[in-house]
């Protein structure tokens, strides 16, 4: 299991997807991101996360988001991307 930081926002963006990225590898088919910490964060959490979503189907594999905020998932919504990003 991958885990999203307390703070994520696009000072932070970069540096969160490389670290997912580079944890990649060391996961199963089915990718899981816990994002239970995540409190602090605007629209580039749903950017880092459609990122790494595309970085797991070039590497085969599918990913899981486990305790989205309820404001992200609104966000997810309101961007019309909500279904991109399934939850566990």
């Amino acid at each position: 299991m991958l885990s999203l930081p307390e703070e994520l926002n696009h000072r932070g963006s970069n540096a969160c997807l490389a670290q997912l990225t580079q944890g990649l590898t060391t996961q199963p088919a089915q990718v899981v991101v816990d994002a239970t910490a995540l409190h602090r964060f605007d629209s580039s959490a749903l950017a880092v996360l459609l990122e790494f979503r595309r970085a797991c189907a070039r590497a085969g594999k599918t990913i899981v988001v486990q305790g989205v905020p309820c404001r992200l998932q609104d966000l997810a919504t309101l961007y019309g991307v909500g279904e991109l990003l399934p939850r566990a």
